[in-house]
């Protein structure tokens, strides 16, 4: 290790030479680098939102395995099965307890705004305990009462003026479906790309804005386990001993069931990957320029190097070296100016974008791999160059 290191101290930094030689190409490359990374960051970014805003929901929700439709595709598109399947799931060994949840979406009208827009309902038993959510469980008795909801104070829009009227303890009314309901509490999930907003309330009141909602037919089931009991082996007891109109799924199964649904179900799950292979692409080529161009104009130095006895793998090294200097130098500010755009991105959707490391890592492994690409690709004139030609 140590010949290693004083051999690299000893060996002219011909890569850094030839890169900084031209300044106005090299701040050309770093540019196009950095705009590859930004597209990059950008993209999965705004996938990573797509996931974490549409499965914020699933991981508050206090139940080990979970009862869905089995025509089911995602939260936003649940279908119903019959109650009385969760009675059933009683008669197998390990399970404490089995709740229902409705779910639905409706226009309400912005208290403050008066506009309507859509927002997700939840509607639950408030005499239990169903989301790990402190401010939610603290307002089940004001759920109980009518036309009562508690409402998510991250929503996307404009609720400034009424949310402070909330928390000073001034209840705020609104209209659904020509009903007067009373937001008497807040809460905090986060908008999503199904809904702007969500609305918690019980059961009582869920039926009664969805009047040709049957009691009977629920939308999730919320199973809880006793301890000692493992989820994967009472859900397979659960698969075989219900019928084949309920699904059953765990709790990390749940979630991963509606990713898999906006990655492969949707469009814009499509679009975001492909968003991030085409910033992929186009810094493969922006590199390939600079690099050709580089080789392209130091032809004749590199056929020197080989008749002084110089192989083509000390000439290659040369090119990958430029290469790693513009994929290092490139990701700094790639990866800074994302930080600023997931914030104005956040301030504008209350999606949550945010910068982290394993993203990082990611697009900085991609860019040195964009970059070895394009060395490899460029280099091919290098190999066939003959000193014999040249002079």
């Amino acid at each position: 290790m140590m010949g290693l290191m004083k051999q690299l101290r000893r060996r002219t930094p011909l890569g850094w030479l030839q890169l900084s030689h031209e300044k106005g190409r090299f701040l050309v490359a770093l540019s196009g680098i950095a705009f590859a990374d930004i597209l990059m960051f950008m993209q999965l970014g705004f996938q990573n939102a797509l996931f974490d805003s549409n499965t914020r929901l699933h991981g508050s929700m206090q139940g080990d395995i979970m009862l869905v439709s089995p025509q089911a595709r995602n939260l936003a598109n649940m279908s119903t099965f019959p109650r009385r399947r969760l009675y059933q799931t009683m008669d197998i060994p390990g399970v404490k307890s089995a709740e229902a949840m409705y779910l639905n979406f409706i226009d309400w009208k912005n208290p403050q705004t008066r506009q309507e827009t859509a927002v997700l309902v939840i509607g639950f038993n408030p005499d239990r305990q169903m989301l790990d959510l402190p401010e939610v469980n603290r307002n089940l008795e004001a759920i109980k009462l009518p036309d009562t909801v508690l409402f998510d104070s991250a929503s996307r829009g404009d609720y400034t003026e009424a949310i402070a009227q909330i928390e000073q303890g001034k209840p705020v009314t609104t209209e659904i479906e020509r009903r007067t309901i009373t937001i008497s509490g807040l809460f905090k999930v986060g908008a999503s790309f199904i809904a702007d907003g969500s609305l918690i309330t019980s059961d009582q009141n869920f039926l009664r804005l969805f009047p040709r909602q049957q009691a009977g037919s629920v939308s999730l089931g919320l199973i809880q386990l006793q301890p000692g009991y493992e989820p994967e082996q009472v859900a397979k007891n659960l698969k075989s001993y219900l019928g084949e109109d309920v699904k059953v799924l765990t709790k990390e199964e749940f979630i991963a069931f509606e990713k898999d649904y906006w990655q492969q179900n949707t469009p814009i799950g499509f679009i975001f990957s492909l968003g991030a292979m085409m910033g992929f692409l186009v810094g493969v080529i922006i590199v390939y320029q600079v690099l050709s161009t580089d080789v392209n104009a130091h032809t004749k130095e590199y056929a020197t190097f080989k008749a002084m006895g110089y192989r083509n793998f000390y000439l290659l090294g040369v090119v990958f070296e430029e290469a790693i200097i513009l994929a290092v130098l490139g990701f700094i500010p790639g990866a800074i100016v994302p930080l600023g755009l997931y914030q104005l991105t956040r301030n504008a959707t209350n999606l949550p974008v945010y910068m982290t490391l394993a993203r990082a890592l990611t697009v900085l492994v991609l860019t040195m791999i964009m970059c070895m690409i394009s060395g490899a690709i460029a280099t091919r004139k290098l190999q066939s160059a003959d000193p014999a030609d040249m002079f």
